[in-house]
């Protein structure tokens, strides 16, 4: 795509190219020399006025924010954002052109597992001068907007969950809006110089300056929703939380991104330091474990859950400790835990996927058979034992599964289990 960018108002040729898994979104400046890359992360942001910039070393790109959407909503993970200068084409303001740049190029499915970071925990930020940015747990990716202008004036609401196609359809076309008094002062500050009535709407008022009607009655709120979701995308995770948004802006909503990683750092060092975990969803703490399983003391096998990949992988801890009613009996002066309970460990970190998968909720499951079962070394007291799980396939009650246990490392045992879920 060549066009005429929207703050610096020179011509820039952006392309978008493949990029392997667990690569992230990266910028490329194909005007410098070695060609260097700036990651699309929260942590690159270099300022906020009037669109997103970031930078690495003395390199940056800015008004990122519409190709990021773009690519965020509609499901890529891994890319490469060329540009031979520091800016992306505006074209006519909305994040359309680059939607329609990536079906035209069509999207691979790689192997990895998408990392999903699921809000477990409110965050709520609000600043002097009105704007609220709150992101509350939620089982969807859902933004709810309200933009209000100078003195109340142009007051929209918006709300919807984001998907590839619900972004296409009505997220999409927004296009960016600046109000008329603000146009001097941007144009003093150097910036907007590629700005026309093709590639925004400019409120004078009650009167709208544009080349085109609006798109949408709500087009302001549409579009800020737009912003919002390029700059969540700094996170670098997809996102499970209903975000709900008073006057955004990019300072904002990079600072509400900044806070989203802060809280997966923290759910993250909840995770014992030997323990080596795919990345992926939020912690289970046990009193989450317990209100999906419903096993109790002293047959609960599970502390914690730490890690989930997809839909169809899942990770748990147990803490082996020499306070177990086990050891009493399995073996006095020589503890061991029991095999058949570190196999009733696999099947209950199993159960969890198998009982948050949609339909399954309420439900129980019963052992039908572990086939393949093999103990290859004791564990002990005060071992950390990794419980990792993946579901191989789910038709109508019947649940396979294949899980193993390991000890700093070493696999300790491992299985195939099936499980037949019914209602309690």
């Amino acid at each position: 795509m060549t066009g005429t960018s929207l703050h610096t108002g020179g011509q820039v040729t952006l392309t978008l190219h493949p990029a392997p898994e667990n690569f992230g979104i990266k910028f490329r400046r194909t005007d410098i020399e070695d060609k260097p890359f700036i990651p699309a992360l929260v942590d690159k942001v270099l300022k906020v006025e009037r669109a997103t910039t970031l930078a690495e070393g003395g390199v940056k790109v800015q008004t990122v924010e519409h190709v990021l959407s773009a690519l965020s909503a509609m499901g890529v993970d891994n890319a490469i954002v060329e540009m031979d200068a520091n800016e992306p084409p505006i074209v006519d303001g909305s994040a359309l052109p680059f939607v329609e740049l990536i079906k035209a190029a069509g999207i691979e499915q790689q192997k990895a597992a998408r990392s999903i970071y699921e809000i477990r925990e409110p965050i709520f930020q609000e600043t002097r001068d009105g704007t609220i940015l709150h992101i509350v747990p939620d089982k969807t990716f859902r933004i709810s907007c309200t933009n209000v202008g100078p003195n109340g004036r142009n007051t929209q609401f918006y709300s919807t969950e984001v998907t590839p196609e619900l972004f296409e359809k009505e997220i999409a076309p927004a296009r960016t809006f600046v109000y008329y008094e603000d146009v001097a002062p941007l144009a003093e500050k150097g910036l907007i110089k590629g700005g026309t009535l093709e590639a925004a709407v400019v409120i004078r008022g009650d009167t709208l300056l544009s080349k085109h009607p609006l798109r949408f009655n709500e087009e302001f709120a549409r579009h800020k929703i737009l912003d919002i979701i390029g700059d969540l995308s700094l996170t670098g995770k997809r996102l499970l939380g209903h975000v709900i948004a008073i006057r955004p802006g990019h300072g904002p909503n990079t600072e509400l991104a900044r806070s989203i990683v802060k809280q997966y750092n923290e759910m993250r060092s909840m995770v014992p330091a030997p323990v080596n975990i795919p990345l992926g969803d939020a912690v289970l703490d046990c009193e989450e474990v317990q209100k999906i399983l419903p096993h109790r003391y002293p047959f609960l096998m599970v502390d914690r859950i730490v890690g989930f990949e997809g839909e169809t992988k899942c990770t748990g801890i147990k803490c082996v400790s020499i306070n177990e009613p086990y050891f009493q009996g399995h073996f006095p002066g020589h503890p061991i835990m029991p095999g058949v309970l570190q196999l009733e460990a696999m099947a209950q970190v199993a159960s969890v996927l198998l009982l948050r998968m949609p339909g399954n909720e309420g439900k129980i499951g019963y052992f039908l058979s572990a086939n393949a079962v093999k103990w290859r070394k004791p564990v002990r007291p005060g071992d950390v034992l990794v419980i990792e799980t993946e579901v191989l396939k789910t038709k109508r009650n019947i649940g396979q599964a294949i899980g193993r246990c390991s000890v700093n490392g070493q696999i300790v045992s491992e299985a195939e289990l099936m499980f037949s879920l019914i209602d309690r």
